[in-house]
């Protein structure tokens, strides 16, 4: 096995984000059309770990058909994922007909995100690159959210959120605890598994509130 680092804090980050996906799929829905884009949301983000992992662990020459297989799983979860942030933050801030126009939006992008790392670049900073804008318009809608609120659960998912861009910056200029031990992936999936729990103790709130649209 390569990089046992990554690929334990990887499998830790899917194990924990099918849990949160599991356990909010069992929960009520409030109508307000939150509760299944949160679950695809960990269930993507799951399944694009464990790719991610058995990648760095078992096939990172990148000369195996099914490392790159897997790394496009990965990168390609990591897509939908976004789209799911585009869509509970739609539905957060918007009217439904406004909401939909988002949606139809991400689609769109989704599938050209799809073509790209198919067809032309596979590397991640494609991935980071698509996925903080998701980040930065999901932290608007749970700001918004909390100011109309004061709810602490969800200024919890607002610290959350900004935690996965601290963990973006942390693998982008690969800030590590340790070059071998410890490298700049691992530390970035511990950041990860620490923001996912806060962005899913708010989730976890989010449909039992009654919200409405707050903008």
């Amino acid at each position: 096995m390569t990089e046992a680092d990554v690929v334990v804090t990887d499998y830790i980050l899917a194990a924990e984000s099918v849990l949160f996906a599991l356990l909010l799929s069992r929960r009520a829905s409030s109508g307000h059309g939150w509760r299944d884009p949160f679950v695809w949301f960990f269930a993507a983000t799951g399944a694009g770990s464990l790719a991610g992992g058995t990648v760095h662990g078992f096939f990172l020459s990148g000369d195996s058909a099914m490392g790159v297989a897997l790394w496009r799983v990965a990168l390609l979860s990591i897509g939908v994922a976004a789209f799911c942030g585009w869509t509970i933050g739609a539905q957060m801030l918007f009217a439904e007909a406004t909401a939909r126009t988002v949606r139809t939006a991400a689609a769109i992008e989704l599938l050209v995100y799809a073509a790209v790392i198919l067809g032309l670049d596979d590397s991640f900073w494609v991935a980071v690159t698509n996925y903080l804008p998701t980040t930065a318009f999901l932290m608007v809608a749970f700001v918004a959210a909390y100011r109309a609120t004061q709810d602490r659960n969800v200024a919890i998912g607002v610290t959350g959120l900004a935690s996965t861009v601290v963990a973006a910056a942390i693998q982008q200029f690969r800030v590590a605890l340790h070059p071998v031990y410890f490298n700049h992936n691992a530390l970035y999936h511990l950041v990860q598994t620490a923001a996912l729990f806060m962005i899913f103790w708010s989730a976890r709130s989010l449909p039992h509130k009654g919200y409405e649209a707050v903008t």
